[in-house]
């Protein structure tokens, strides 16, 4: 039979047992900041600290770091956590709010508070604390000096005219960069860097991006609006700098033309239109065709001349005429075989300036065939010498001068030059 004071000692010691499995579990516990040392100078040795701590219930973390003079630089602040365990390394860089273009910067040397805190769903706080020491920081910023946007706006359509942005900056030490446009929504189009011969990207020395908007590569540019351009450099410490400005898209595409259904037309002085495979031209005749050329693409074509209906004779070309090779613009030629000179040497415009759309910039007046326009183009060559060949295939084409003959040897057909048994021509 036990005695009343052994019952006693029993439900005491009952009662302990409860209390103590009510305990709440601590919020934040097993925190580890190790080292207390750092020296962030991407040497590889000491550069980071490594923190660690648990959560038994979800929670609100931050951790920051205090200063001499009292000021808080916080690393996280207010960031969702669920229960559970946490390994990070931290490097010494903190977030910069509020100061401009730097984003994140390593926190000068010296010794600092560091405050791991936890505040759960009832509001209940737990801080752990100790200190960090930094030295030998690099603390230089890989700034993007100098940094511009030229010009800021521009027409990405391979038509020789505002068609490439050149984004330029100064990198003073080695850093990562990225550069990309945003639009309203956030969408990100990336730019690649111009690779230099001299120049790697991310080393230091002058970088410069040459944008075209992708067209150059056979992709559709952005859609037409305005833009912020955002360069982000971020060096080995994890620092970052970001500057910003804004470019402007217009009437940007893929510049498309065809000469319809691959047809031309070809005449003599008499009417003769010959059979569309072979023709005849006394010497000193004249040549003439026609064709239709159409924009089938959203984006305008620019073209130069000289206009539909010029005479050319067999002695001239287009400079010759005056109208000199303007990289980015189309026109509709004529070439044939054994042509010794450049190609297509007889060259027209889509189109009569009255019935294209003129755009003046500045000084300069260019004309384009719209999206969706028709033109008809007529032209003829006066054959004034006895060719190297006889008889011989001529063709027509159309060329994206500066980029590319974008359809060749259209429509051939064989001429045969009617030359006199006599006369100079035969001597």
């Amino acid at each position: 039979m036990l005695k009343p004071i052994s019952i006693f000692l029993i439900g005491l010691a009952l009662v302990a047992t409860v209390v103590a499995g009510c305990a709440p579990h601590p919020l934040l516990y097993d925190v580890v900041v190790s080292p207390d040392h750092i020296t962030p100078n991407a040497d590889g040795e000491a550069d980071v600290t490594r923190i660690a701590y648990k959560l038994s219930r979800n929670a609100n973390l931050s951790i920051y770091f205090v200063d001499e003079a009292g000021e808080r630089h916080y690393w996280r602040k207010d960031k969702r956590r669920s229960a559970g365990s946490y390994d990070v390394l931290f490097s010494g860089v903190v977030e910069t709010p509020g100061q401009g273009s730097v984003k994140a910067r390593l926190l000068p040397n010296g010794t600092y508070t560091w405050v791991i805190e936890a505040t759960d769903d009832s509001g209940h706080t737990e801080q752990a604390t100790g200190t960090l020491t930094i030295a030998d920081a690099d603390a230089s910023l890989p700034e993007l000096r100098g940094f511009s946007v030229s010009p800021q706006v521009f027409s990405p359509n391979r038509d020789g005219v505002d068609d490439h942005v050149t984004i330029t900056y100064f990198l003073p030490k080695p850093a990562t960069v990225r550069v990309y446009l945003e639009n309203e929504a956030g969408e990100k189009f990336f730019i690649p860097e111009k690779v230099s011969q001299r120049i790697e990207p991310g080393e230091v020395g002058l970088h410069q991006y040459d944008y075209e908007g992708g067209v150059d590569r056979g992709a559709v540019p952005p859609p037409d609006g305005t833009y912020t351009v955002v360069a982000i450099a971020e060096d080995k410490m994890g620092q970052r700098v970001e500057e910003r400005s804004t470019l402007t898209i217009q009437h940007g595409g893929v510049p498309r033309a065809d000469i319809i259904n691959a047809v031309v037309e070809y005449s003599t002085d008499e009417g003769l239109r010959g059979d569309f495979t072979s023709l005849t031209i006394p010497l000193g005749g004249t040549l003439y065709f026609t064709a239709t050329v159409e924009n089938y693409g959203d984006t305008p074509v620019r073209t130069t001349g000289p206009e539909p209906g010029t005479l050319y004779t067999s002695r001239q070309n287009f400079s010759s005429l005056g109208w000199h090779q303007s990289d980015g613009a189309w026109r509709f030629g004529i070439d044939f075989e054994e042509n010794p000179g450049y190609p297509y040497p007889f060259r027209w415009s889509l189109g009569r300036h009255d019935e294209l759309e003129k755009v003046v910039k500045g000084d300069n007046v260019f004309y384009y065939l719209m999206p969706g326009q028709r033109v008809t183009i007529t032209g003829a060559i006066q054959i004034l010498d006895k060719p190297p060949r006889n008889p011989f295939y001529l063709w027509a084409g159309l060329i994206h001068e500066g980029v590319e003959i974008v359809q060749n040897r259209v429509s051939p057909i064989l001429i045969t030059v009617d030359v006199p048994s006599r006369g100079a021509w035969n001597r």
